[in-house]
């Protein structure tokens, strides 16, 4: 069992308070700047100290504030690839790895440092130092070097990972893996497991993919970057059509049955950009919602399109380019695209 119930209190009155459990795989860490990622991993791998809680690595005790149990970071067995470049610069890439390796016999030491190079696409690179090699084989090496010290638990600091590498650390390690990232793809394509934080609290856990088609709370939606995020009240519930009626500030939608609610009551909804549906005022379904276009955000994948009353949609750039010139625009509310949320803590 790997697990941590830590505290610690930060400059400019920022708290960390999490609890979490890490089994074997990969668990992405996601969250916005501030949030904490980087701290949590300072406290977990011994660089910073917090103020309460206990931590478990494979149920070997490295930190307990009230038994005053402190592991230094060398003795937890744990690896870390920090957000900046860890390699030593004044060795080569082999050097790295047999340093990383040094508590092996000589052989073994040699032949493990050479398969490493060989699985990692190093061997053309292996006697460079870090500064004459590219950022990708940088990362590489970085990685290679934290799993030739055999960590029980290894640590991914936010970088740019791309999936095949995130991949080979899941083929090659079979422990725990906490992974920082801000590519909510790489989190669905690799991970198993997605933590969401947001002012030092996990808002969210649960696989990557519920998390992000059914996020539960405000915190939650607007960490994972949500823009549609508004405040209705229920005018009609119909738990036979599984439908309900919701009045927003400027319009009215369908919606999803909301149990545990009565009409009358005020609730908190969220939709994803990409899920709105957007339509030429002309040829729009009566269900549709009538918009002022605000702004138009050009994107490498997407349009973003910002309409009056604070409604996002996201448009792929051929469908803007046959709809740009409308002379008025509507929204449609796909009510089973439409996810109630609770308060937030």
């Amino acid at each position: 069992m790997t697990s941590a119930r830590i505290a610690r209190q930060g400059p400019h009155g920022f708290s960390l308070d999490v609890e979490f459990s890490l089994e074997p795989g990969i668990t992405a860490l996601y969250g916005p700047a501030g949030a904490g990622k980087t701290l949590l991993l300072e406290a977990l791998a011994g660089f910073t100290r917090p103020d309460s809680g206990r931590i478990l690595l494979q149920d070997v005790l490295l930190f307990d504030a009230a038994a005053r149990v402190c592991a230094l970071p060398h003795r937890r067995a744990i690896g870390w690839v920090s957000h900046a470049d860890s390699l030593f610069p004044h060795m080569t890439v082999r050097q790295n790895f047999a340093f990383a390796a040094h508590g092996r016999p000589r052989v073994e030491r040699a032949r493990r440092v050479a398969e490493a190079l060989e699985k990692f696409q190093l061997s053309p690179v292996a006697s460079s130092l870090p500064a004459a090699i590219a950022p990708p084989e940088k990362l590489r090496a970085a990685v290679a070097r934290a799993l030739l010290a055999e960590p029980k638990l290894l640590l991914l600091d936010e970088r740019r990972w791309q999936e095949p590498l995130v991949r080979q650390v899941r083929e090659s390690f079979g422990g725990p893996v906490l992974l920082v990232t801000g590519d909510l793809d790489l989190c669905c394509a690799a991970a198993s497991r997605l933590l969401v934080l947001s002012a030092g609290r996990i808002v969210a856990d649960a696989a990557p993919r519920d998390v992000l088609d059914r996020p539960e709370t405000i915190e939650a939606a607007r960490a994972l970057g949500i823009p549609n995020i508004f405040e209705c009240a229920i005018s009609a519930l119909d738990p036979g059509r599984h439908t309900s009626r919701l009045d927003l500030a400027e319009f009215s939608i369908a919606g999803p049955y909301i149990p545990g609610h009565f009409r009358g009551d005020r609730v908190s909804i969220a939709i994803r950009p990409e899920e709105l549906r957007v339509h030429d005022g002309a040829s729009a379904p009566p269900a549709s919602v009538e918009a002022r276009l605000v702004r138009v955000l050009p994107g490498l994948h997407r349009v973003r399109l910002e309409f009056s009353g604070g409604i996002f949609a996201d448009l792929p750039p051929e469908e803007y380019e046959a709809k740009k010139d409308a002379q008025s625009w509507r929204i449609e509310f796909p009510p089973d695209k439409v996810r109630a949320l609770r308060p937030a803590a």
